[in-house]
């Protein structure tokens, strides 16, 4: 039988296997590095074996310690789950809830809500990972995302979050000054574009436009290419080149005249943001605190 404490101790070992890092697992589990090498050390000399091998600036698994890992790696997991399950069968919200969004669905649907919501359902983690990324969000064991419309698997339940988006062609008034304006998305591949690149893509991102009741798309060239919608903006403030970018999100600095508009004639709008998750015969507390939270402020408007 294993003693009650050596499960502290196994949660401790775990977490810095899974992290790496004594300083990275302490602030995950909300104690001292220092409390936690001494947990680790103690479950080492119990049961006579090295299981990381340490050193200023690594942390590593020895084979002993990666067998351990991945035998009570997954056990903790299990009894953690199981007693979220307990929990949520009280009808409790708690426990962890892993959620996957956009960079920016995360300033502008999570950021709102979030201090009501933590001191709402103070029981219930959320475990955000906020990137641009298009993963699988059952495979991946996500239980819920925030994405754009055109990326929702159709077996998902998508709970719409405001209106309608639009991308628009910017520019500096000092790149546009030195190689003009283009006319139309075609007129495009004359100029130097910032490009995009969707995390996980190869290619970069590809200028979408609608006319005549169709969208259709430029592959432009340019100069630069990222994978950071912000560093985008900031490179079309600063005269690099023709930037494709949310309505929303250069509003300011066009009306400031940092950004010229461009095109918007062949910039249609298109179905926004939606929070999504897998169809359940029951749906969680905890997940359905958070679905609630967040749909919250747009239900009472047409959309």
């Amino acid at each position: 039988m294993i003693h009650p404490s050596e499960f502290g101790a196994l949660r401790a070992f775990v977490t810095v296997a899974e992290h790496r890092s004594f300083t990275r697992a302490a602030a995950v589990l909300g104690v001292s590095a220092s409390a936690l090498s001494q947990l680790v050390r103690g479950l080492e000399e119990r049961l006579g074996v090295r299981l990381l091998n340490r050193t200023t600036r690594s942390v590593s698994l020895t084979e002993a310690g990666a067998a351990l890992t991945d035998e009570a790696g997954e056990a903790l997991s299990n009894l953690s789950g199981a007693l979220d399950h307990a929990r949520q069968a009280a009808g409790r919200p708690a426990g962890a809830l892993r959620i996957h969004c956009f960079h920016a669905a995360a300033e502008m649907f999570l950021l709102p809500v979030l201090g009501a919501f933590t001191r709402d359902y103070p029981d219930v983690v959320l475990d955000l990972t906020i990137d641009d990324t298009v993963v699988d969000i059952v495979e991946k064991g996500f239980d819920a995302a925030i994405r754009i419309g055109e990326v929702i698997e159709r077996d998902m339940v998508a709970v719409r979050l405001g209106g309608d988006i639009r991308q628009i062609a910017v520019a500096a008034p000092s790149y546009i000054a030195r190689h003009g304006a283009p006319q139309t998305p075609g007129d495009l591949l004359d100029h130097h574009c910032i490009r995009w690149r969707w995390p996980g893509h190869e290619r970069p991102y590809a200028w979408e436009f609608f006319q005549d009741g169709r969208w259709f798309s430029v592959a432009v060239e340019g100069p630069v290419i990222a994978n950071s919608r912000s560093f985008t903006y900031e490179a079309a403030i600063a005269g690099a080149g023709i930037a494709f970018l949310k309505e929303a999100s250069v509003a300011q600095a066009v009306g400031e005249g940092r950004l010229v508009p461009l095109l918007e004639s062949w910039s249609a709008p298109f179905a926004g943001f939606y929070l999504c998750y897998p169809q359940q015969r029951q749906m969680a507390p905890s997940l359905r605190a958070f679905v609630d939270a967040v749909a919250a402020p747009f239900r009472d408007k047409s959309v």
